[in-house]
């Protein structure tokens, strides 16, 4: 049996496949008993009565074609991770899935939103039923997915975005900073029947990393060339504006970026802050790493289509230096119930793996712990003060960047992460062969595959809802076209 286990165990980390990586994860799931566990209803990790109630009422309205009570459990009693049902202990008992229970009510809250939006429904016209799923959307929330910074290493982004777009489960609202903007760019102004050319390397220009000289970098201009970062943008990203974007793709792109000057805080540019800005030019102001690249010029599309500058007196940095995971700016634009990080930071990830396993540490690492804190709050305080008055402007820059380092929260309702090794980090700041672009897409891959189960416990209903909404509205543009060709 050891044996056994073992040689699954090495399936999944040499997994190529989600497929490959499931049916080895399945036999694991045999082999130590997990099956057992997920198809008992009971725990005291949620409250299974509860699910248990809601998940018969919603299947004997739907069994029996009762629509209107169907209706109003859906609307009034449809509520985010009810009965702790996203409780992280309950994803990590199994390789694959949680409690049935939980999984049978995901699928019928699901089935009966479809059967409402496709059928008719007594005392719910046709006319109503965007608004109806509009407001039930607004009340349940829905999820966010945030990437972060992480230079050339931020590639590992690809390989989470492909994987949830294979399994459908790819968030509306997608936020970045730094790297994760060029990400989020990409990804937000390429349509879902286009994803696939986006997820191969070799279709897109990898040269965003020239070296312009030290002297450059001394004076706070930057030791590389921003020019070739700009075109390297450009070409991949396209001349959408966010409001176009949107249009295209039906994406809610959000970029971080950080002023270079005092009196103006960090920003969130999206289609509801700045509709006209261009994609490429957030992304490439998020990009701008205080030392690597000088500040950044924002450009938006004027009233005739041309481009012209964005509050010309000033001068955005990189996004991660201040806001790195906007977290509660996307809460109130999006109303973001669940946010999905891909973290690939270099100066965070190795401190994640210690967070994952909080809730294993016992008293006896409680002096660590105390001095993890201390270490955070003297070195707030020491780098706040540095900021405000060391010169030459490089320092000034180094300082300001490791204060908000340290005062960021890194991670999200669900974290991914990459396993760094050395020569990752030697090739952070340079052109990556289309075989890095593919080793990274995997490692993300691999990462996420195994907290798919969490993923769709927080994230389905809420997809559902948007798919719904959008069909709805295609079905009336469709039948005011035929109106308009009738009449």
């Amino acid at each position: 049996m050891r044996g056994k286990i073992a040689q699954y165990r090495k399936q999944l980390e040499q997994a190529q496949t989600y497929e490959q990586w499931k049916a080895a994860a399945l036999e694991l799931d045999y082999l130590e008993g997990n099956v057992e566990w997920k198809e008992e209803f009971a725990s005291d990790l949620y409250n299974y009565n509860l699910i248990y109630d809601r998940l018969r009422e919603l299947r004997q309205y739907h069994q029996t074609g009762d629509y209107s009570r169907l209706k109003r459990a859906i609307r009034e009693g449809l509520h985010h991770d009810l009965g702790d049902i996203s409780n992280p202990a309950l994803y990590h008992n199994s390789y694959v899935g949680t409690k049935h229970l939980i999984e049978e009510y995901i699928n019928q809250v699901c089935d009966s939103i479809n059967l409402l939006c496709d059928n008719p429904v007594p005392g719910l016209p046709e006319n109503e039923k965007i608004g109806f799923f509009k407001d039930t959307l607004l009340s349940y929330g829905r999820p966010a997915l945030l990437l972060s910074g992480g230079a050339t290493l931020g590639l590992f982004h690809l390989g989470v975005i492909r994987t949830l777009w294979e399994r459908d489960l790819l968030p509306q609202v997608i936020s970045g900073s730094s790297a994760g903007a060029v990400m989020a760019a990409m990804l937000g102004t390429t349509p879902d029947d286009e994803l696939d050319t986006l997820l191969k390397p070799e279709n897109h220009n990898l040269k965003a990393w020239r070296w312009k000289g030290l002297m450059n970098g001394l004076r706070g201009a930057g030791f590389m060339d921003q020019e070739t970062l700009q075109e390297c943008l450009r070409e991949n990203i396209g001349e959408f504006t966010f409001e176009e974007a949107f249009q295209h793709t039906g994406r809610s792109i959000n970029v971080s970026v950080s002023s270079d000057q005092g009196h103006h805080g960090a920003r969130l540019l999206s289609g509801y802050t700045s509709p006209y800005m261009l994609v490429w030019s957030a992304a490439l102001a998020s990009s701008a790493v205080p030392g690597v690249f000088p500040p950044v010029q924002l450009q938006k599309k004027d009233h005739q289509g041309a481009t012209v500058p964005y509050m010309p007196r000033l001068r955005f940095v990189d996004g991660s230096v201040v806001s790195d995971l906007p977290r509660e700016r996307l809460m109130h634009l999006y109303d973001v119930n669940f946010t999905l990080v891909s973290q690939t930071n270099p100066h965070v990830v190795p401190f994640l793996k210690i967070n994952e396993g909080k809730h294993k540490e016992g008293i006896t690492h409680l002096p660590m712990h105390l001095l993890r804190s201390e270490v955070q709050f003297h070195g707030r305080g020491m780098f706040d003060f540095l900021r405000k008055r060391v010169r030459p402007e490089l320092a000034r820059q180094i300082c300001g960047q490791m204060y908000t380092i340290m005062s960021q929260q890194y991670q999200g309702d669900v974290t991914i992460a990459p396993r760094y090794r050395v020569r990752h980090f030697r090739r952070m700041m340079s052109n990556p062969s289309p075989e890095f672009v593919k080793e990274m897409m995997l490692e993300g891959q691999r990462a996420t595959w195994p907290l798919i189960s969490q993923i769709r416990t927080h994230a389905r209903i809420s997809r559902t809802l948007e798919g719904c909404i959008r069909r709805l509205r295609t079905h009336n543009r469709k039948g005011a076209d035929l109106h308009v060709i009738a009449s």
